[in-house]
């Protein structure tokens, strides 16, 4: 339909309509590039999970014992009147 516009020289008439078919030709016929990023994504997580080590781990444990004391340090601090 676009090529019939141009070939018959109708751009100047009907400007709205060569611009709407123009932005239609430019639309995607399916969505499957964001079904892709996401399958690359759920990839890139699994990877990061699988090789994640021990010691990396570790790092994020915490000690509630650590915690209980420092907690309990600082409440020992205040003083009542």
């Amino acid at each position: 339909m676009l090529t019939l516009i141009y070939k018959n020289k109708l751009e100047e008439i009907y400007p709205y309509i060569t611009t709407a078919l123009r932005m239609f030709l430019t639309l995607p016929v399916t969505v499957s590039s964001g079904k892709r990023s996401f399958s690359k994504l759920k990839i890139i997580k699994n990877y990061m999970r699988s090789t994640m080590g021990q010691e990396h781990k570790r790092a994020f444990l915490v000690n509630f014992d650590d915690v209980i004391n420092t907690f309990a340090a600082k409440k020992a601090r205040k003083t009542y009147f």
